[in-house]
């Protein structure tokens, strides 16, 4: 089911068939080298599992962005419910093949995500939690106007995070 459309991409709900296209990111070395590791078959399995939950509670979750040209799977991006500081927040999350880093599409899904959140779903403030060294991350958080608020100790993986928000207009 596609929930948004850019100019370039659909973004769609995961689907349990989206485990191939996702463990093309998530056994990259590479692309996964500001993340706390790698993740296998079933961690990428249990990852879909999560977001389908999601979906279901809360009705956001992470999108798989597919290219309109090709029907190609290009990464996801999405709205995620978080716990950061005591506080829940909704995140701006994105993650893409690396064959496609560099074109703009993390940028414009993140900005899709972040008008969404605002005009369809009205929340009034978004974050993204970045870490602190992956600047190409940071730097698409900055082009959709997001600001460094801080940086903390992220509960989940005791790692320091970035936290970049923006406050609904």
């Amino acid at each position: 089911m596609n929930v948004l459309e850019t100019k370039r991409m659909f973004l769609r709900q995961l689907t349990r068939d989206d485990v191939d296209n996702l463990l093309g990111i998530f056994s990259d070395f590479i692309a996964m080298q500001y993340y706390p590791n790698t993740k296998s078959r079933e961690e990428t399995e249990e990852w879909i599992c999560r977001n389908l939950e999601s979906y279901q509670k809360y009705g956001i979750g992470l999108w798989a962005a597919i290219l309109k040209d090709s029907n190609e799977f290009a990464g996801q991006c999405g709205l995620v419910v978080q716990h950061v500081d005591g506080k829940t927040e909704i995140e701006i999350g994105y993650l893409f093949l690396r064959k496609y880093w560099g074109q703009g599409l993390a940028k414009e899904a993140a900005l899709a995500c972040r008008n969404y959140g605002f005009t369809s779903l009205n929340f009034t403030r978004l974050i993204s939690l970045i870490n602190p060294n992956n600047i190409p991350s940071r730097r698409v958080a900055e082009k959709i106007g997001m600001t460094l608020e801080k940086e903390v100790k992220w509960e989940k993986t005791g790692n320091i995070q970035c936290v970049y928000a923006i406050a609904r207009m």
